[in-house]
């Protein structure tokens, strides 16, 4: 339990989200709107702000979307489907099957570009301007990461006409957000619809959103409990410990720290070509 002038903080953070999220509202038709929600504790808490404004202005909530890397833990499935029924939401899963289907959905499988559709062949001559035959099947390496989340991610904007997207980011939690606003236009160009991303945690702390997820009783992926801080593909996300998360350092320890190291290094990068 959190002491009442403690709570009264993650009140006050609260309402600054709640105040992002009513202007997204403001700005877009609730059907220009959509949730990114990977079953992580910030885009949860995300998703959990998003619905509390929506159950108080007696608003619909927009849509809500998930990628499928072709790598994700088990208990990241059980928290999407055990809520996506008991929040009635809309949950579109994504993926890039054209990719998994020619690696067969296996890891580390060499997918052959010449194979694969004109969209894809097309991100990875022209943008990623990779010169190779093949590469292996990999969630989280350089080409794998743009191909089955960026990729992905612009598609279903294009395809549900999405002009704001929700976003579960904070400033303290990777080097290449701590700049990031809460309202992000990105221009369009043949790859990319134009778009805003609207990031209403962005002050939020990694205690400030566990503070507030055991607070308020929000719903977080089994994983967490088990040691994990952050969590990426399955194969390539590590615990670093064996306590729950919320009972770490979490201010003198890297919360990434478990992730893929050579995708953290790469982030500025990423993040010009669309990755969230």
């Amino acid at each position: 339990m959190v002491s009442e002038e403690r709570k009264r903080e993650l009140e006050s953070k609260i309402a600054k989200s709640k105040e992002i999220v009513r202007e997204a509202f403001n700005r877009f038709s609730q059907n220009e709107l959509a949730i990114t929600w990977t079953g992580g504790k910030d885009s949860t808490l995300t998703l959990w702000t998003v619905r509390q404004v929506c159950l108080e202005d007696k608003i619909n909530i927009p849509k809500v979307m998930t990628i499928d890397e072709g790598d994700a833990f088990p208990e990241i499935h059980d928290i999407l489907t055990k809520y996506e029924k008991e929040w009635n939401l809309d949950l579109k899963w994504c993926m890039n099957k054209d990719v998994y289907d020619a690696a067969g959905g296996v890891l580390g499988v060499d997918v052959e570009v010449a194979k694969l559709n004109e969209i894809n062949q097309k991100e990875i001559r022209e943008r990623l301007e990779y010169p190779g035959d093949k590469f292996p099947f990999e969630a989280e390496s350089w080409i794998g990461n743009h191909l089955m989340k960026t990729v992905v991610f612009n598609d279903f904007l294009k395809r549900n006409n999405i002009k704001g997207m929700f976003m579960g980011i904070r400033w303290d939690e990777q080097a290449a957000r701590v700049k990031d606003e809460y309202f992000v236009l990105r221009p369009g160009d043949k790859y990319t619809p134009e778009h805003t991303r609207i990031q209403p945690i962005l002050h939020f702390t990694e205690r400030d959103i566990w503070d507030t997820t055991l607070t308020y009783s929000i719903p977080y992926c089994a994983l967490y409990k088990q040691g994990y801080r952050s969590l990426g593909a399955a194969t390539t996300s590590v615990k670093l410990s064996d306590i729950p998360a919320w009972e770490q350092d979490l201010e003198n320890t890297v919360e990434r720290a478990g992730r893929r190291q050579d995708k953290e290094e790469a982030m500025e990068r990423l993040r010009k070509l669309g990755y969230m």
